[in-house]
């Protein structure tokens, strides 16, 4: 393909050869970014309509901070950083961690080799971790401040519950696993979720036995490949305001 496609970085991991590739789309006349685990398309910067809506619709529905100091998000998954970004843009936001397995795609951030890096990275209200969110979940989500709780959890790792990126992620998807989680969330703390797939009746009400309020919302966007319309699903699930949540 000459200069329409160039692979910036290529990577063994533990979970397998993750890459880091840049081409040009002639059709669509745009410079295309994307990240691959092996075969599998983890992230193209050509659809970010879900992930930017994933913090938008976590953040709108999360609690006020209650000392009035701002919102403490955490997100899980870096990718490219459009759910991150989008989060930072909304001027509540006080502290924000990343957590990403992978440390090669928090150094493709840092050194700027994507086109959200350098801000992620500038912005002295982020701090980009490497860490496994599943394990955090159970353990403490911010290792270097146990005990931290957060006003919203924003999770975009696997492609949906149901269709997981690792075998070992599809336990997170259980009753006790998500009250850990919640507990470990503000009162009336939001927990929010993308998934690739239309929402998921069984799973929604799995949510609901571990949150107070649970919402799929229906994401569309243009399709610049197929034409029409894609859409994915953000889940919106609160905890009771003025508590923590049940089971916590």
């Amino acid at each position: 393909m000459g200069a329409l496609f160039e692979e910036l970085d290529w990577r063994p991991t533990p979970m397998g050869v993750v890459s880091l590739r840049r081409r040009r789309d002639p059709a669509l006349g745009a410079e295309v970014y994307e990240i691959k685990l092996d075969d599998d398309f983890l992230m193209s910067s050509l659809w970010t309509v879900g992930e930017t809506e994933l913090a938008r619709l976590g953040l709108a529905a999360s609690p006020e901070a209650e000392d009035g100091g701002g919102l403490d998000v955490l997100v899980g998954g870096l990718g490219l950083g459009h759910t991150a970004l989008a989060a930072l843009d909304d001027a509540r936001v006080r502290s924000l961690v990343v957590v990403e397995a992978l440390g090669e795609v928090i150094e493709w951030h840092r050194a700027g080799l994507v086109p959200l890096g350098e801000r992620l990275a500038s912005d002295a209200r982020c701090r980009l971790v490497q860490g496994d969110f599943f394990a955090l979940a159970e353990a403490g989500l911010d290792p270097q401040t146990p005990g931290a709780r957060f006003h919203a959890v924003l999770l975009d790792i696997d492609h949906s519950p149901s269709h997981v990126l690792a075998p070992a992620n599809a336990a997170f998807y259980r009753p006790g696993p998500l009250r850990r989680l919640a507990g470990q969330l503000r009162p009336g703390g939001v927990f929010a979720l993308w998934s690739n797939d239309p929402p998921d009746d069984a799973f929604t009400a799995l949510l609901g036995e571990v949150f107070a309020e649970v919402t799929p919302h229906v994401v569309e966007f243009p399709n610049p490949v197929q034409g029409g319309t894609s859409a994915n699903t953000v889940y919106v699930a609160r905890t009771p305001a003025g508590s923590r949540a049940p089971g916590a």
